[in-house]
């Protein structure tokens, strides 16, 4: 499983001076006082970077990381992808911007990804250049088809940051300083079972977060108007890599089409090989009204984003929804190559088996430690969940936090997410090695146990 070993640095992890070394902090002042101070990353992981390869980045001092976050994952076939980046090159000589003038690489685009899609997902609408942009016209497909304006999201959901997509994200940390948002926008539990919001086990509760969206939809007192769509992550990223039961996802699309709502799958942190399948609502074999696609979609972080649906609901009138920079042509260039470096690599029966070997391991580190209390995901998208004990789940940020940083010290990057920002979460290029993976699990393994160390004292 090493047949992407020459996409990577040879030499990683390599730790020359202590993150953040002095170039780096060089850097770092100067983003301080000239931008904004929502810049957010540099604080938990702290450095400047230089260049990246494969799975692997280098700062400005001359550290070599194995990265472990791809972007959030942006970098499915890897930073610096040769063959994606050999193909965006040529097209920056010829055309770089059309808006949504057709043009070849646009056409191989929409032709290699209708074909990972499912027949009746049979319309394309490239929109904004980012993820929220892509909810934002789902929304609207919706709407405009419907003819109705509420919506049904989930806890813990993370779909964007402009309003629209914000309003369907969850978390009060992100939104709280900008309500109101968009009207009658309403939360319901996910199937998050290692926190049940019933208090109830997976093996006896009979469903009963899908089961609360039928008496929500059917009860004419639950004070819900019918809504337009339901959105869902078919995995939960930014929530804590939260892999619902195998019937969860059939049974809300059963109910949204027993009610004749439509049903949007947010695939953008899961789609494109992510988890194991092309599209993470695979896994169900369950075909979604709408779906939102970015990210991977760009190959080697092109922005791009794009809206798969079927075509009875290509009803709006044209220019609806449009967008200046829906004509990134090195986007469409490097997104197509991506696609085709997937499907020639077969990256997600890859993702698959990587993702196993992994959460394999991960299990092996939480039952020797006192802080993970629960260890889940597919394919490479995994998040680690820590608590301060295994019997009430009392959570724990502060170790979550400790766990990234030394992993940082020691040359590996990892993000932390979650309902309670207590989950570490692995996003790694697609074209992980296994004895780069294996050497990373280490060096998380070795974090875990020097953060119980540390923290013992402080917690008894």
């Amino acid at each position: 499983m090493d047949q992407f070993k020459h996409l990577s640095f040879p030499k990683a992890p390599l730790i020359k001076t202590l993150p953040p070394g002095p170039k780096s902090q060089e850097f770092l002042e100067f983003q301080s006082k000239a931008e904004s101070s929502a810049v957010s990353y540099p604080r938990g992981m702290p450095m400047a970077l230089r260049r990246a390869k494969g799975a692997t980045v280098e700062d400005v001092d001359g550290n070599i990381y194995l990265d472990f976050f791809g972007g959030a994952g942006v970098l499915g076939v890897g930073h610096s992808n040769p063959q994606v980046i050999q193909a965006a090159s040529q097209q920056i000589k010829d055309l770089t911007h059309s808006l949504d003038v057709p043009n070849p690489a646009r056409r191989s685009l929409v032709q290699i990804l209708s074909s990972f899609l499912p027949p009746s997902l049979d319309k394309l609408f490239f929109g904004g250049p980012t993820g929220s942009d892509a909810v934002e016209a789902a929304v609207k497909i919706a709407k405009i088809n419907q003819k109705r304006s509420p919506l049904i999201a989930f806890e813990g959901a993370y779909h964007g940051m402009t309003a629209g997509a914000l309003s369907l994200s969850s978390g009060l940390s992100f939104k709280e300083d900008f309500l109101p948002l968009l009207p009658d926008v309403h939360f319901i539990p996910y199937a998050y079972c290692y926190r049940c919001a019933y208090g109830l086990e997976p093996d006896s509760c009979d469903l009963r977060c899908a089961e609360y969206l039928e008496h929500i939809l059917e009860d004419p007192h639950s004070g819900v108007g019918k809504p337009s769509a339901v959105i869902v992550e078919a995995v939960q990223g930014e929530g804590g890599s939260i892999v619902p039961p195998s019937s969860f996802i059939p049974r809300i699309r059963e109910i949204c089409s027993e009610n004749d709502v439509l049903l949007i799958a947010d695939e953008i942190q899961a789609g494109l090989c992510r988890t194991g399948k092309i599209f993470a609502f695979e896994h169900t074999l369950t075909i979604p009204d709408i779906v939102t696609i970015s990210k991977a979609l760009g190959g080697v972080g092109f922005p791009i984003s794009c809206v798969a649906f079927k075509q009875e609901l290509d009803q709006w009138p044209p220019g609806k929804h449009i967008g200046t920079f829906r004509g990134n042509v090195a986007a469409y260039a490097a997104g197509a190559e991506a696609l085709t470096f997937m499907r020639d690599h077969n990256l997600d029966d890859y993702a698959a088996q990587m993702g196993n070997i992994m959460l394999t391991e991960l299990k092996k580190v939480e039952k020797e430690s006192e802080t993970i209390g629960d260890t889940r995901g597919l394919g490479l998208m995994l998040g680690i969940e820590f608590v301060r004990s295994k019997e009430t789940k009392e959570p724990a940020p502060q170790c979550a936090q400790k766990v990234r940083s030394l992993c940082h010290q020691n040359g590996l990057l990892i993000e932390i997410g979650g309902h309670y920002n207590n989950v570490a979460r692995f996003l790694p290029p697609l074209i992980l090695t296994r004895e780069l993976a294996f050497k990373g699990l280490e060096i998380f393994a070795d974090a875990v146990q020097q953060t119980e160390k540390d923290l013992s004292s402080v917690w008894t």
